[in-house]
C-alpha cells in the first residue's frame, strides 16, 4: 500500500492519477472535502472516467500534526510520498509554516520509522537549497544552506523539513528528496504558478527581471515515481526543466492567453517601496502580506539551477517550459469557459 500526503494538492493529485493508472493500491491524506473537487477536475483533464479512478482512493482525514489519525493512515503502508506542505511567504505566518512543514514532516518521518516503511519520497523545493554564500553560475545539490542569508520563512521551514528527513535516514529510513523549481501544471488557479496565470489573464502592469527554474508537474511526478522504484536512496535531486526569466514566463503566458503583457519593469526602487508599504498596510489594517522583503529580492535575483544529476541518474528528458505553459494555459481557458 502506498500513502500520499497532500493528495489534494497539485503534485499530489497528479501523483495519485499516475499511481491509479498503474493499478497501485493508494491511500491519501486530506484535510477538507472541498478539495476533492480539485482532484476530480485534474483527473478529468486526463481521463474519461475520473470518478471511477477517484473512488479507488482510500481517503484518510488527517492533519500532519494529528498523530492518532496519522497512525491510522500508516497501517499496512510500504511506501510514502510526502507532498503535503504549507506554502506562504508572509513573515507573520512563520509559526504555522514551522508547525506544518517542520513538525509535520518530523511526524511523517517518525511514523515511517515506526512502521518500517521501505522508502520515503519527500517533495521539498529549490527554496530549501537557499542562496549560496558565494555567487556561482549554477546551483547544484552540493550547495550548502547559507544561514547568513535573509531567507524567506517558507525556505527556512522547507530546509528544516529536509533536516528531519536526513535525521530519519540516520535512523535507518531509506529516503529521497526532490527539489522542484516553480511547478507548472493545470488544476489549481488560486496559488502557485496557477495564480500567476490568473493574474496575467486579468492584466498585469509590471514585470520583473529575476530568473529561476521551472518544471512541469508531470515531470515532477514521473521523477518521483522513478526514484522511489529505483535503488537510489538518501539523495536529493533538483527538478528543473529550464532556467528562465520571470519576464519570459509572463510574456509567454500572455501570448498563449492572447492578452496584453505588462509593459513596465518593476525596478529595485519600486519593489523596495512596495514591500515597505505592504508592511505598513499590514501593521495598520491587519491585511495579508502580499510582498515581503524576501520576495521582492527574489523577484530581482537571477538563480540558475542544474538538472544534470537527475538527468544522469534516470536518463530523463524534461518537457520544455514553453510547451508546459502552452498546455496549462489551454486547460485554464477551458476551465474558465465553464
Amino acid at each position: 500500500m502506498i500513502l500520499v500526503t497532500g493528495g489534494t494538492g497539485l503534485v499530489g493529485a497528479h501523483l495519485l492519477f499516475k499511481l491509479l493508472n498503474k493499478n497501485q493500491p493508494v491511500r491519501a491524506i486530506y484535510r477538507t472535502e472541498k478539495k476533492f473537487e480539485t482532484v476530480k477536475r485534474i483527473f478529468n483533464y486526463y481521463s474519461k472516467t475520473p470518478d471511477v479512478l477517484f473512488d479507488k482512493i482510500e481517503w484518510i482525514k488527517a492533519d500532519l500534526n494529528d498523530i492518532p489519525a496519522l497512525t491510522e493512515a500508516f497501517k499496512d503502508i510500504n511506501y510514502v510520498y510526502h507532498c503535503a506542505a504549507f506554502v506562504s511567504f508572509e513573515p507573520n505566518k512563520f509559526e504555522l509554516l514551522r508547525k506544518t512543514n517542520i513538525e509535520g514532516t518530523a511526524n511523517i518521518v517518525n511514523l515511517c520509522l515506526a512502521n518500517t516503511v521501505k522508502k520515503l519520497c519527500y517533495v521539498s523545493s529549490i527554496a530549501a537549497i537557499g542562496t549560496p554564500a558565494v555567487k556561482t553560475k549554477t546551483i547544484t545539490e552540493a550547495n550548502d544552506w547559507n544561514v547568513e542569508f535573509d531567507n524567506s520563512v517558507y525556505a527556512i521551514t522547507k530546509y528544516g523539513a529536509e533536516l528531519e528527513v536526513w535525521r530519519g535516514t540516520q535512523e535507518g529510513l531509506d529516503a529521497v528528496i526532490v527539489n522542484p523549481g516553480v511547478i507548472i501544471g493545470p488544476g489549481i488557479w488560486n496559488y502557485g504558478s496557477g495564480s500567476l496565470i490568473t493574474m496575467v489573464n486579468k492584466g498585469m502592469r509590471y514585470y520583473t527581471t529575476g530568473a529561476t527554474g521551472y518544471v512541469d508537474v508531470n515531470d515532477v511526478v514521473n521523477c518521483m515515481l522513478l526514484l522511489l522504484q529505483s535503488d537510489i536512496v538518501n539523495q536529493r535531486f533538483i527538478l528543473v526543466s529550464q532556467n528562465l526569466s520571470f519576464k519570459h514566463f509572463i510574456y509567454k503566458t500572455a501570448e498563449y492567453l492572447k492578452v496584453t503583457a505588462p509593459k513596465k519593469e518593476a525596478t529595485s526602487i519600486i519593489l523596495a517601496i512596495g514591500w515597505r508599504l505592504d508592511w505598513l498596510l499590514h501593521k495598520l489594517t491587519g491585511s495579508r502580506r502580499k510582498l515581503s522583503k524576501q520576495t521582492a529580492y527574489s523577484a530581482l535575483s537571477i538563480s540558475n539551477y542544474s538538472n544534470s544529476k537527475i538527468k544522469t541518474a534516470l536518463n530523463y528528458r524534461f518537457k520544455t517550459v514553453d510547451l508546459s505553459l502552452k498546455d496549462t494555459v489551454g486547460y485554464f481557458k477551458n476551465d474558465n469557459k465553464q
